[in-house]
């Protein structure tokens, strides 16, 4: 991802990569450590977007959104309110009502739990890092951080927000990938190599 947006030209495609972490914690460059609360045997990674401390893991969709912003001719904010308004629309396709805030950047549903995260940065005009969806993951796990700074933050998943089963995560990338394209007005649909979802360590 940091490669990529360093060595691209200004005809390099932009793209959207799709993943699924083993458990790690991230802190943000602007991460306080009092927002570590026991993080136990999961590591601590360091990482160059902004925010603060959030988990990604397995059950969890993660999107890198590497976006040459000045050739699509779209600020930092238009990216994150078309990432953000992108994870509403495909959560109402499974009949989950979303929104989200001014405050503090993300998708919540009604109750005010945080279901879906997010953190950029922007080097030579293009982002990279990203997004996170909670799928179907261990919820727990967010009780040893306070998530992206918010002491007693909510968080919750698909699967906890109705009472069917939760969409197999490639399901879910390939809306998410649609609706993005969509938004950010890229006339081809979306390729998706061979519909697998890579986990990385």
């Amino acid at each position: 991802m940091q490669a990529y947006t360093d060595q691209r030209g200004g005809d390099s495609p932009d793209e959207l990569w799709f993943l699924q972490h083993q458990a790690v914690f991230t802190q943000g460059q602007a991460g306080k450590a009092e927002h570590i609360l026991m993080p136990g045997d999961i590591p601590v990674v360091q990482v160059d977007r902004g925010g603060q401390v959030t988990y990604h893991g397995p059950g969890q969709l993660v999107g890198y959104v590497l976006i040459d912003l000045k050739r699509l001719g779209i600020g930092v904010r238009d990216l994150v309110t078309a990432i953000e308004q992108s994870i509403v629309d495909s959560l109402a396709e499974l009949g989950i009502a979303a929104h989200p805030r001014a405050d503090a950047p993300g998708v919540y549903v009604q109750s005010g739990a945080k279901i879906a995260q997010l953190g950029l940065r922007v080097r030579r005009g293009c982002s990279f890092h990203g997004l996170s969806l909670n799928v179907d993951m261990d919820l727990s796990v967010f009780q040893r951080i306070n998530p992206c700074g918010h002491v007693g933050m909510d968080v919750t998943d698909i699967r906890s927000q109705r009472p069917e089963p939760a969409p197999a995560v490639e399901q879910l990338m390939d809306s998410l990938a649609a609706q993005l394209a969509e938004r950010l007005n890229y006339s081809d649909s979306p390729v998706l190599d061979d519909n697998q979802l890579p986990e990385l360590p």
